[in-house]
């Protein structure tokens, strides 16, 4: 079972996607911060990680950077989550190497599943 790390201050948005990723089968865990992201993401080892841009204590884009620079967390596939679709931010995120930019506002709750499946499958080792 794929475990998702999601890491968002809005609790309401946080338990909305944790509810349709376990309906669909995914393991989740949830923080409200960017550095308890990422110790999370060191000890929990998640499949993958949804991550929101502004967080209260570090930008979204400062923990991808962090976790893409661990040896231990640095083919965690992350997408990022926000309310925002300021271009600069989105850029520097995919250069940073997210794997994709979900805008909350846009997304329905199917569709994020959907992605986080379509994610997993494309970047599942091959044998």
């Amino acid at each position: 079972m794929a475990k998702i790390l999601i890491i968002d201050d809005d609790e309401s948005m946080s338990a909305v996607f944790c509810t349709a990723l376990e309906k669909n089968g995914f393991q989740t865990i949830s923080t409200k911060d960017g550095k308890g992201g990422i110790e999370k993401a060191r000890i929990e080892n998640p499949n993958l990680i949804l991550l929101d841009q502004v967080l209260p204590d570090i930008s979204g884009n400062q923990v991808l950077k962090t976790l893409k620079a661990d040896l231990q967390t640095k083919d965690i596939p992350i997408m990022m989550l926000s309310n925002f679709g300021q271009e600069e931010l989105v850029k520097e995120a995919i250069n940073d190497g997210a794997q994709d930019y979900v805008f909350k506002y846009q997304v329905e709750v199917q569709d994020l599943v959907n992605k986080v499946t379509e994610v997993l499958k494309s970047t599942a080792p091959h044998e």
